[in-house]
């Protein structure tokens, strides 16, 4: 009893201090497991974006290269 007190009214502590800290070890790891997929959805989202406006460009083009036709047909020759 010379360190301050009984060792049974600190042990429930001690616990609860343990269990506090695995807490937080597995929330850290939690957290960065969820940032890990964060990071896949917005490179994959960056790759969709991609294709997406590709698809817009090539619509456009044919529209485009369609129109010119159009009007060199009734062009004067």
């Amino acid at each position: 009893m010379s360190d301050g007190g009984s060792r049974y009214l600190k042990a429930p502590f001690e616990v609860h201090e343990q269990r506090f800290e695995a807490t937080e070890r597995i929330m850290e790891l939690q957290f960065g497991q969820v940032d890990k997929r964060l990071e896949r959805i917005e490179q994959m989202i960056g790759g969709l974006e991609k294709r997406l406006w590709m698809t817009v460009y090539g619509v456009v083009a044919v529209i485009l290269t369609q129109a010119v036709q159009g009007v060199l047909e009734y062009a004067p020759k």
